[in-house]
């Protein structure tokens, strides 16, 4: 068999070595210098190459449908080393235009990952001041609701002292003036007694009662001759004049003292009444003194008492003032904070639906990115050689 084998193998390569076989060889097939066995050889070796180039470049990555179709059109070996190399640049510049796509995207969702969540995390802090502030404002309006009732109540209390002491001392003054009043007519009437008792015991002593002014029609009456009318006697206590400051309470006068009828010699005893009513003169008068001391000194502690109230109750409606000022601003304040806290957290629920569309649409691309970049390059180092090997490179080695 062997020897038949051989035999038919140099009849086979002396009919394709025949010089008319040659000569039609050289007009119907490519490469002049080529016999067919060569030929075929050589093309169905660089197809081979090809595919080898391709099938073992893709070992554990994922098929792309387009470079199934390039081994599909590989393995026919109909299309023409052109016609495949032109499928192969074509698939390599859609291969890198869409790694650069790839990588467009990439840089937009971690540039647009990056932008919403710092701006997430900003209105987290936002929407938390926010709060924070609304609560501080919450007490702060309590307490100044609490300082200003108290301040108010203060105000109050402080009027009511005021009216109590300004009533106290309208007292204090008027049981003054009447008790002084009083003194003042006891003094005169017991240094009228005792005048009067001079008269009769101390003729040097005496004082006679100022002459009557005459009026001018008075004295022109004199002058003619005439009669003046007679001189209405003196009222108040026994017609000297002095009068009663306050009324009588109505009870019944004590008797009066049983009368010693004895005549008695010019100055005998008169010393020791006229002496006894100048113990009561002086008596009377330290306590006049006594009391105008104190009427002073309740006066000054009474004045001193309204300037410390004055100027407290000054204070405590400055006080209030500021605080009802500062309350509106706070009350005004906690409306605008929760208009505004309102609007954060829409804006932090925008923030996370369009953080989720994101995410929707990136982490595909994120998770399989490097994957898919790897796959792409090592398609495109596949197809290159693979075009190396179809341009007659050799991979064997």
């Amino acid at each position: 068999m062997q020897g038949e084998e051989l035999l038919a193998l140099a009849d086979t390569i002396k009919v394709l070595n025949d010089d008319d076989a040659l000569e039609l060889f050289k007009k119907t097939l490519p490469g002049a210098g080529s016999s067919l066995l060569q030929l075929k050889a050589s093309t169905n070796v660089v197809l081979k190459q090809a595919l080898s180039v391709l099938h073992s470049s893709r070992k554990g990555r994922g098929a792309d449908p387009r470079v199934d179709f390039l081994e599909v059109a590989l393995r026919g070996g109909k299309a023409g080393f052109g016609k495949i190399i032109k499928i192969i640049d074509e698939l390599v510049v859609q291969l890198k235009n869409e790694q650069k796509e790839d990588d467009q995207k990439k840089d937009y969702c971690d540039a647009e990952f990056d932008k919403t969540e710092d701006k997430a995390k900003s209105l987290a802090n936002d929407v938390s001041d926010t709060e924070t502030a609304i609560d501080d404002e919450t007490e702060s309006i309590s307490n100044l609701k609490a300082s200003i009732e108290a301040l108010d109540d203060g105000i109050r209390a402080l009027d009511k002292e005021v009216e109590k002491a300004t009533e106290t001392r309208q007292e204090e003054h008027e049981d003054f003036t009447s008790t002084s009043a009083g003194n003042s007519a006891a003094v005169d009437l017991l240094k009228f007694a005792k005048n009067r008792l001079n008269k009769f015991y101390n003729p040097s002593q005496y004082k006679a009662p100022p002459k009557r002014e005459l009026s001018e029609d008075e004295q022109i009456t004199l002058n003619m001759g005439g009669t003046l009318a007679p001189t209405e006697a003196p009222g108040g206590i026994a017609g000297t004049g002095i009068g009663f400051i306050q009324a009588h309470n109505g009870a019944a006068p004590p008797p009066p003292p049983a009368a010693d009828m004895a005549y008695k010699t010019k100055g005998e005893e008169s010393g020791g009444v006229i002496a006894m009513i100048d113990t009561l003169v002086n008596d009377v008068e330290k306590e006049m003194q006594e009391a105008a001391l104190e009427e002073k000194d309740a006066q000054g502690d009474y004045e001193k008492f309204m300037t410390d109230a004055g100027n407290k109750r000054a204070e405590d409606s400055k006080s209030m003032t500021d605080d009802e000022g500062a309350l509106a601003e706070t009350q005004e304040s906690l409306v605008s904070n929760k208009e505004l806290l309102k609007n954060k957290k829409f804006e932090s629920m925008e923030t996370d639906k369009y953080m989720g569309e994101l995410h929707a649409e990136c982490d595909w691309l994120l998770k399989f990115y490097e994957m898919r970049k790897e796959a792409r390059v090592g398609e495109i180092d596949a197809m290159g050689k693979a075009k190396d090997v179809l341009n007659g490179a050799d991979y064997s080695m």
